[in-house]
């Protein structure tokens, strides 16, 4: 299986002007690379195998197996990494497709949930959620429960210490300043997984992939970090794999605010180095500060 071992490139040199006051002059930039993916699914009998076109984001080339893997996953469509036989780049003759297809093999005895694939065919690196059927039809049910979770005590210390360490991490952000990553950390503040990508969805997607690839899931005993806003989808993912705390660097949106209530997850934004915002505080999880949010 394709994993870890993608020779793609994330990010493209380019010769631009840059004006500054009335003059100009010729430099080299650095931008992400953004082209699409094919994502497609195989199921079946042995002597009876479907193939089946699922979707086509716009993602950043690499983790491609992940991405795919954590994108059939959170959206309901396979249960567990167990039902997954292989998953590999397909090779076409077009030259310009530059591995931009995937195909995920899964397991002769597993059908999977396509019902929960209603989706229009092509989503954007900007919102996965763009082509939905209705909003209900993305309230996909976790397998994990968010009742009975361990309780965590959360410093407040260690999570004005995320950003600093999500930022120092990001190597492509270093190089661009434009691509969004979702972080994994422990309750103590390590940084266990890390994902870049030009989509917060895809970012998110391919960190879930590679968690459930590790056999990490549920990841109740979390904190993910998501460099950007906290949008719907991402707290509907975040829910697939069990997590229970969410820190966006950014702001949350009014659904998302909801959906976390619905999964009891805590839900942070705006989180700097010597502030944050609580926009809902799960019954499992206690802040360790001496001042009132």
């Amino acid at each position: 299986m394709e994993m870890n071992n993608l020779e793609l490139v994330s990010i493209k040199e380019v010769l631009i002007k840059k004006v500054n006051g009335f003059s100009s002059s010729t430099v080299s930039d650095i931008l992400s690379v953004e082209e699409p993916l094919e994502i497609k699914i195989e199921y079946g009998p042995e002597n009876q195998r479907i193939q089946k076109n699922v979707s086509v984001t716009m993602r950043t080339p690499g983790n491609d197996a992940e991405l795919a893997i954590g994108f059939l996953f959170t959206e309901g469509i396979i249960s567990s990494y167990q039902v997954v036989k292989n998953a590999f780049h397909l090779q076409t003759g077009c030259k310009f497709e530059k591995k931009n297809n995937i195909l995920v093999e899964l397991k002769e005895d597993f059908i999977p949930h396509l019902m929960q694939a209603d989706r229009n065919f092509y989503t954007s690196s900007s919102c996965g959620v763009c082509g939905k059927g209705s909003i209900e039809s993305i309230k996909t049910v976790s397998s994990f429960s968010h009742k009975n979770r361990p309780q965590l005590n959360l410093s407040i210390d260690i999570l004005h210490q995320l950003p600093q360490k999500l930022r120092l991490a990001q190597s492509d952000f270093a190089s661009t300043g434009g691509i969004h990553a979702s972080g994994l950390f422990s309750i103590e503040g390590n940084l266990m997984l890390l994902q870049e990508d030009v989509g917060r969805h895809n970012a998110l997607d391919k960190l879930i992939g590679a968690a459930l690839a590790s056999d990490l899931l549920p990841l109740n005993q979390h904190i993910l970090l998501l460099s950007g806003r906290a949008s719907f989808e991402l707290i509907q993912k975040a829910a697939m794999a069990g997590i229970s705390i969410v820190a966006a660097i950014g702001a949350p949106s009014s659904l998302a605010v909801e959906l976390a209530t619905e999964f009891n997850i805590t839900l942070l934004g705006f989180l700097k180095e010597d502030r944050f915002n609580i926009y809902n505080s799960s019954d499992d999880v206690i802040i360790e500060t001496s001042h009132q949010y």
